[in-house]
């Protein structure tokens, strides 16, 4: 979000950073050689310097969690891991939660096995993705999609043992990641095979993105609860070094079961104002996101001195911090924010309608419903990270006649919950599901968020609407066509990257069932989208060519799944050329589908589909836009290729 683009710009402030050079880093861990308690703790500390560095790089990463494991892998891989994802037959490391990504980054880099020149590269293309893959040296797994990590170690074991292969396999969980179903799926088939090799280790730092565990789905007895599938269970304060080296010790002798460490941790580690909840607020503020300059800065500084000051105690020399600029961030002058909008939309209808209920899976303030808790707490329910319960539970209220509107990111809502939904749609009961953070940016966090498959994946639900709006009065206008409306059930694919838009609907627009809507006159080639991302770079390519003598009309289709044809043949038959834009796969995107309808009028001209055809990169939003060919660049070239072909056949 807030990457460069053509839309109107300002920037924010400008600074300077800190991070720890790989010549100190070298210099402090072979001082402290001799006493790796003291060395794991000093390296944990400089990690936090460099992992707050990259987020700030970045302009965007998980603070909170990567500072709360950091101790904890800091021991693992100087002291306790053997040959850590060395590829041969070493030990496994590797984190289910994922969104540390930053702290293990920052460790890999400090330890040598990642090129430091990556440290300046958190979420570029090219460069260290927002959650792990394994393209990345000594990463082992890719995770970011809660919940899978005990299965893949499972995996992981049962094929080492296989081919004959030793070496512990050591998995980091999130503690609200245990709402999770799939992860009490794993725990019992490992306990039956009685697989030593496994061991996990829960950052129980109480926090789950911005609220408390126990606010939003309390855990209960958690050791109780391993305990009871077969696993041994410790546990231990994961910050004390000296108690966290006792409890591996002692999980290396138990040999006839998988073994939980239960590790209590801070959120924000090691940054006295980043530590948990501050007194009186329910919300923690650094879970996601880069800190703003000030609070860097006093986070730096706090960092800083605490090394140095053990440093000093060891008579060693302190610190030295290399220095870089603050990247310039460009910011939408006035941007249109979609999912407040609907938020906005749902809570004026729902003060009359007191059928409609709301369910969220830890994702209040990315869907826009805060207001809607706050006002209406008994309609409210938090489901947790949870998405396959929520949307059953969304079915059972349906059946008993209430109107149910489900939340989460569309990468886990649509698919994760995919068997639910259609369970649900067999029913014959109306349910609005809204998936936000659609499509292939922001495009910082990778492909475990990036959902780019959801409207295949959602589109032949029966009786199934898919709808994505392009501005604030469409998200007003489908949320409303959604519960007035429709009598079945509808999908909202929302944005939640905010921008400046260079066009608006016509006055007297209103949702029509398959039709769109003309934005932008012209003659010579048609362009068909939908949502923000797309029709923003469709105009601003079309402005661009119209510099040129080409006439582009741009043209909103906002149903995804849902194609009128006779609006196809009117509004876009005429075209000797038709490009569609496609947020997502161009296999079973909307395009596939208005190039159908247009083949079925016998539509004679040239069409060409613009979208994703491989796994979605990781980088700016500009990076990945210009790398899938969804840039204003990219779209205009296809446009002159098209009037190209045109004039070379005459």
């Amino acid at each position: 979000m807030g990457e460069k683009d053509h839309s109107d710009k300002k920037l924010a402030g400008k600074g300077e950073l800190s991070y720890v050079p790989p010549a100190t880093i070298a210099r402090v861990l072979r001082a402290n050689d001799s006493d790796p308690i003291g060395r794991a703790g000093l390296l944990a500390d400089m990690c936090r310097l460099n992992a707050l560095y990259m987020i700030m790089q970045a302009g965007s990463g998980h603070i909170g969690s990567s500072f709360s494991s950091l101790d904890l892998i800091s021991w693992l891989w100087t002291a306790w891991l053997r040959d850590p994802n060395d590829g041969r037959d070493g030990d496994i490391y590797f984190s289910s939660k994922g969104h540390d990504a930053p702290a293990l980054y920052s460790l890999l880099i400090a330890l040598g096995k990642l090129d430091f020149d990556l440290l300046h590269r958190l979420r570029r293309l090219g460069g260290l993705p927002g959650h792990p893959d394994v393209a990345t040296p000594f990463i082992a797994a890719n995770t970011g999609s809660l919940g899978m990590g005990i299965s893949k170690a499972y995996g992981m074991a049962r094929a080492r043992r296989l081919t004959g292969r030793a070496g512990r396999i050591v998995v980091m969980t999130g503690d609200g990641e245990l709402q999770e179903g799939q992860i009490w799926e794993s725990l019992q088939p490992a306990a039956n095979e009685r697989l030593a090799e496994i061991v996990v280790v829960v950052d129980h730092n109480k926090l789950q993105s911005d609220s408390a565990v126990a606010a939003v789905s309390d855990l209960g007895p958690i050791e109780d609860k391993f305990r009871a599938f077969g696993w041994h269970v410790q546990r231990v304060d994961g910050h004390d070094l000296r108690a966290v080296s006792e409890a591996f010790e002692g999980l290396g002798q138990i040999g006839d079961r998988p073994k939980v460490l239960i590790a209590d941790t801070v959120k924000g580690k090691g940054v006295s104002f980043m530590e948990g909840l501050a007194s009186g607020d329910a919300t923690y503020h650094f879970h996601a996101g880069a800190p703003n300059l000030k609070d860097y800065l006093t986070a730096v500084n706090e960092i800083e001195s605490r090394v140095n000051a053990r440093l000093g105690a060891l008579k060693q020399p302190p610190l030295e911090l290399h220095r870089a600029p603050l990247p310039e961030r460009v910011v939408p002058s006035k941007p249109e924010r979609l999912v407040v909008a609907y938020g906005d939309e749902l809570l004026q209808m729902a003060r009359t309608r007191r059928d409609i209920v709301v369910l969220d899976a830890d994702l209040l303030s990315d869907c826009g419903i805060e207001a809607f808790k706050a006002e209406l707490p008994d309609r409210f329910i938090e489901c947790g990270i949870a998405e396959q319960h929520m949307v059953s539970a969304a079915g059972g209220m349906a059946l008993q006649g209430l109107l149910p509107v489900v939340h989460s990111f569309a990468c886990f809502l649509s698919t994760r919950a995919n068997e639910h939904i259609y369970n649900n749609a067999t029913e014959r009961r109306k349910i609005i599901y809204t998936a936000t953070l659609a499509g292939a940016v922001p495009g910082g966090p990778g492909h475990s968020h990036q959902s780019v498959r959801d409207i295949s994946a959602i589109g032949s639900v029966p009786g199934l609407t898919a709808i994505e709006p392009c501005c604030e009065r469409e998200s007003r206008l489908a949320i409303r066509w959604a519960v007035e409306q429709n009598d079945a059930s509808t999908y909202l694919r929302f944005v939640n990257v905010p921008l400046d838009l260079p066009y608006s609907l016509p006055p007297d627009y209103a949702l029509e069932v398959g039709r769109g809507v003309l934005l932008r006159p012209g003659e010579d080639v048609a362009i068909v989208g939908y949502g923000p991302v797309l029709l923003a770079n469709a105009w601003r390519a079309a402005e661009e060519l119209a510099a040129e003598g080409v006439r582009v009309a741009v043209f909103n289709h906002p149903w995804l799944n849902r194609i009128d044809d006779g609006w196809i043949a009117e509004a876009l038959g005429r075209f000797p050329a038709v490009v569609t834009l496609d947020n997502h796969y161009t296999t079973l995107g909307q395009g596939v589908m208005i190039a159908a309808a247009l083949a079925r009028n016998r539509h004679r001209g040239d069409v060409r589909a613009i979208g994703l055809t491989e796994i979605p990169a990781c980088g700016t939003n500009a990076e990945v836009l210009g790398y899938h060919g969804l840039d204003v660049p990219s779209i205009a070239k296809v446009v002159r290729s098209c009037i190209h072909a045109k004039s070379f056949t005459g």
